[in-house]
């Protein structure tokens, strides 16, 4: 097949396409995005909107000229924030009305095959991460937010290429020499900064947060370690004001994995990295647990929440639809796992005792049987498994959860000025 024929073919596949007579040339007609469901359990989508102020008072603050840091969102949670086109949405609506504020937290290394982050480019030599799922009941495994830890001494080699977009002048990296001090080169695109990670003293360790602060934008990072180190994040951020969106997902990740992370290593990411939001999304590994209990998951969940600092805003993101493929349903022959629905409204009511906000991401995306038709769509929205966006569909739903949260700052903001 020639090149124009695999081009054709392409766009037939991709819209609605006409054959334009006489010609034999293919017009393409793109297919309308979905009408984003109506919400049955929370106005607008959002539940508890009011939880938010914190986050809505930086928005503001940053439109004012009166911030001088960024807005810092930072979502923890599986495979849809693990893969960051849902949450990239978000990121570049949010930088185009707020300001570009950094590309935000990025696990040390490389935690997938095919890990592919919007605006970055990680690649590694010699680098090794161990990431962990920790459902089970395991202890706590001395990893962080990311979920992962490089252990990496003399000779290895992480290079952050960025776009344009996601320049930053300031690096940040959380981490711990092994078993004595050690040494970080950070080599940017215009500069050279190093950082000291200090070993055990008297057999205590010495995690720490280390800053960088370079003279210009930077769009190249190499980091080479002297010594052996241990490092859990990487955060490339900016000075002044704008966005800053971190998506910190685990493939596989339940809220029980969040729970067992280290808590003397999340405690010190939350001091150094300072966010206005945390979006937790986990749900659908824990909806399609074969051993789900529904205590054990309020449980954890709660445990969770209690892990975070008092007045924190905190927004919920519920488990969106998902069809188990081998059972016989109504949505094309599939049906979605019962607990999944029973998570969303443990979600749901845990979230308005906490005091938390909630996103009905299920209702947003259409409901019962979304799933079935966003990936049986002209255009799917959704991959052959129905549990996972497209690139296109992840495009659309990120922009379904940004819209919904920039509506309710802006009805916060016409409350605010009505009362004053």
């Amino acid at each position: 097949m020639s090149l124009g024929a695999v081009g054709a073919a392409i766009l037939i596949l991709a819209g609605q396409a006409d054959v334009q007579a006489g010609t034999g040339a293919v017009a393409y007609r793109p297919v309308a995005a979905p009408t984003p469901g109506v919400s049955s359990i929370c106005p607008d989508g959002l539940c508890g909107e009011a939880a938010l102020e914190g986050l809505f008072q930086a928005l503001e603050a940053t439109e004012a000229g009166a911030r001088d840091r960024p807005v810092h969102i930072l979502q923890i949670g599986d495979s849809h924030t693990a893969g960051d086109r849902i949450t990239g949405a978000v990121r570049a609506r949010w930088q185009a009305r707020f300001g570009v504020g950094g590309r935000g937290v990025l696990p040390p290394g490389v935690p997938y095959a095919g890990y592919a982050p919007m605006q970055v480019e990680v690649t590694t030599t010699d680098w090794p991460l161990r990431t962990d799922v920790l459902s089970g009941g395991r202890l706590p495994v001395g990893v962080g937010f990311t979920g992962s830890e490089a252990d990496v001494a003399d000779g290895a080699v992480i290079t952050i290429a960025a776009e344009n977009s996601a320049a930053f002048d300031k690096v940040q990296i959380c981490g711990e020499g092994w078993p004595k001090d050690a040494e970080l080169t950070l080599t940017g695109s215009a500069g050279l900064r190093t950082m000291v990670f200090p070993g055990p003293r008297d057999e205590i360790w010495q995690p720490v947060c280390q800053t960088a602060i370079f003279d210009t934008l930077q769009t190249r990072l190499e980091i080479r370690p002297t010594g052996r180190v241990k490092l859990h994040d990487v955060r490339l951020t900016r000075q002044g004001p704008g966005v800053e969106l971190s998506n910190l997902g685990v493939v596989g990740g339940t809220i029980q994995d969040l729970v067992l992370r280290n808590g003397d290593w999340t405690r010190l990411e939350l001091d150094a990295w300072r966010p206005d939001l945390v979006i937790i999304a986990f749900g659908v590994n824990d909806g399609f647990a074969p051993n789900f209990d529904a205590d054990d998951y309020e449980s954890w969940l709660r445990g969770a929440l209690a892990g975070l600092p008092s007045g924190l805003p905190v927004l919920i993101l519920g488990a969106p639809e998902g069809l188990k493929a081998g059972t016989a349903g109504p949505c094309g022959g599939r049906a979605a796992p019962a607990s999944l629905a029973v998570v969303r409204d443990v979600q749901r009511r845990v979230a308005s005792e906490t005091g938390v906000a909630f996103w009905d991401w299920y209702g947003r995306m259409g409901g019962d049987c979304s799933a079935e038709r966003l990936a049986t769509a002209p255009e799917p929205y959704m991959r052959p498994d129905r549990v996972h966006f497209t690139s296109q569909g992840a495009e659309w739903i990120g922009g379904v959860l940004s819209d919904d949260l920039l509506a309710a700052y802006d009805r916060w903001k016409a409350a605010k000025g009505e009362a004053d």
